[in-house]
């Protein structure tokens, strides 16, 4: 009688395999959040990302009652290319290499004056109006988008769109007094200059990397900060430079969480949980500022978000029919 097989081996590979890096890092894994599906795990690392893009723009807000808006973004930037640096050098020199500077630099320049709008708004404005405000971004990409990228847009996207910024109107006009404030209009240009970013963007990433995109930005931004930093110089005290170097940590943290959130779950589903911000903004402006949300701010933020929550559910009903039309099979709803 043939003997049976030795075993053996494969016995004695078990502790080995045990011991391996990966299994070990999966001990410090939580298996309730494991077990989450998939947009329940999207939507809470966006909650967190909206929290801390509240808590960086509390910080700017702080910042700059006594120190320059192009001092704050120079350290932001400055702070956020040393975090960045290990990927940045690990990259070198692939992650220098572009095939559109010309689009490169475009988006540095609209990404530092959208920045720069945004930022000052802000400051300047209660942190719920100036959070509303840059709402706008997603009717300006509509806009953008049909003439620098031809898309095509239906009546329900266009009606969307103005439905948007009757509400952004209503908000120019917070007393009702017909004038418009300037720092308002400086919040609508820093949504614009977001939209023009984000158009530019859809078109690099079909020929450049993410980290090339990452480096040109995190660098060129911080250089062409250097020269009106060192002109409106405030020597920041210990408390300033905490304020400071948060702003740019906690811009950094919002940003891992968005790109994990939008990883994990399906942009239709969890998209619309970024305007959770505004809750954030007025909680905080009241508490921190004691700025209290006029009606016509909570009113126009509201159709604003309305008309944004729209655009995004009859995109994800259009990306259906496209869908099922690519199956042949159509769609009926």
């Amino acid at each position: 009688m043939d003997k049976a097989p030795d075993k053996a081996p494969a016995d004695s590979s078990a502790p080995d395999s045990a011991n391996r890096p990966e299994d070990n890092r999966s001990r410090f894994r939580l298996p309730v959040w494991d077990d989450l599906p998939p947009n329940t795990i999207g939507a809470l690392w966006i909650l967190l990302a909206a929290f801390l893009f509240t808590i960086m723009a509390t910080f700017i807000k702080m910042a700059g009652e006594n120190i320059s808006v192009f001092q704050i973004l120079a350290i932001r930037q400055l702070v956020m290319v040393v975090i960045v640096a290990p990927k940045i050098l690990r990259g070198l020199p692939t992650s220098l290499a572009t095939h559109r500077p010309d689009l490169q630099i475009a988006r540095v320049i609209f990404a530092t004056i959208a920045m720069l709008c945004g930022f000052t708004a802000i400051i300047k404005l209660p942190l719920a109006d100036a959070t509303a405000l840059g709402f706008s971004k997603t009717f300006f990409i509509t806009i953008f988008a049909i003439f620098f990228l031809g898309e095509q847009v239906g009546i329900h996207r266009w009606g969307a769109t103005i439905v948007g910024f009757i509400g952004v109107l209503l908000m120019l006009r917070p007393e009702g007094t017909g004038f418009v404030d300037p720092y308002a209009l400086l919040a609508i240009m820093g949504a614009a200059g977001a939209g023009i970013v984000m158009i530019i963007l859809r078109i690099l990433t079909r020929t450049d990397s993410p980290t090339t995109i990452l480096t040109y930005q995190a660098l060129l931004v911080g250089l062409l900060m250097i020269g009106p930093a060192i002109y409106t110089w405030h020597a920041p005290t210990l408390e300033q430079w905490g304020i400071l170097i948060l702003v740019g940590v906690v811009a950094w943290g919002s940003q891992m969480c968005n790109i994990k959130a939008f990883r994990a779950g399906e942009a239709t589903a969890i998209a619309s949980l970024d305007y959770t911000r505004l809750l954030y903004a007025a909680i905080i402006g009241v508490v921190v500022f004691g700025n209290w949300p006029s009606v016509e701010t909570l009113a126009g933020a509201a159709i604003i978000i309305g008309a944004s929550l729209y655009t995004v559910r009859r995109e994800a009903k259009r990306g259906r029919q496209l869908a099922r039309a690519a199956e042949g099979r159509g769609y009926n709803n």
